[in-house]
């Protein structure tokens, strides 16, 4: 008898893209596991869980759904897809129906990052270089930090005011990796999402890009999901 492994599908967070997950890829990789990563529009929430559902439309077997940071909006919906057995959130937002990612960020002291946003003329939301040297990426070098900087996705400003119209975690196993020196989703807004939905908690000494800084310790939590939603066939 063997064992069938879920497939990965990583799903990165505003002010990046699909490549911020490279760190955490090769190691899921060695594992043995086929892993996809989304690429988001950040244009709304709707946009977003559609771009998730797409990659996830030809999958075959067990998919374990993971979000960083704003991604946890996208997976949050897609996750209610029945080929999804597990949910893995990484310093990311878990909306229940009808809350916003605004709403979410309001119960909670304002993170860091909301000091150093600009709003470009067409509504889209980034971060300034030092924002990412300082709030977004402040465990790299700053160099690294100035690259992320340049690539990065910006987020709808409405985006944020979008809520959720499912839960997948009030359904679905959830793992939550939870970032402990976060500047932009704040530790205590990580801590109250991640007890609401009786996650298995694994904490960070980590900034918000933990996937990058700790990719390690990310992928042990990745690869402990998947070990416990792989079905015998």
């Amino acid at each position: 008898m063997t064992n069938t492994a879920a497939t990965v599908v990583l799903v990165h967070g505003a002010w990046a893209d699909a490549s911020s997950w490279s760190q955490v890829i090769p190691i899921l990789m060695a594992g043995g596991l086929s892993v996809v990563a989304a690429q988001l529009p950040l244009s709304s929430v709707e946009d977003d869980v559609a771009a998730t559902k797409r990659v996830m439309a030809d999958l075959k077997g067990p998919i374990v759904l993971v979000g960083h940071s704003w991604g946890g909006m996208a997976v949050t919906e897609a996750g209610v897809d029945p080929r999804v057995s597990a949910l893995v959130y990484v310093a990311a937002f878990a909306p229940d129906v009808g809350e916003s990612g605004s709403g979410l960020i309001g119960e909670h002291p304002a993170p860091p990052a909301l000091s150093t946003i600009v709003t470009n003329s067409a509504g889209f939301v980034y971060q300034t270089a030092e924002g990412f040297i300082s709030n977004v990426a402040p465990d790299l070098p700053a160099q690294d930090a100035k690259v992320m900087a340049v690539t990065q996705g910006p987020l709808a400003a409405a985006a944020f005011g979008q809520a959720a119209k499912t839960a997948a975690w009030k359904e679905k196993p959830s793992w939550y990796v939870l970032s402990a020196n976060d500047r932009v989703v704040s530790p205590p807004l990580q801590a109250a999402v991640s007890r609401r939905m009786g996650a298995k908690v694994t904490t960070l000494q980590s900034g918000h890009m933990s996937l990058i800084s700790h990719a390690p310790q990310v992928a042990k939590v990745i690869l402990e999901a998947v070990a416990q939603v792989s079905s015998p066939s």
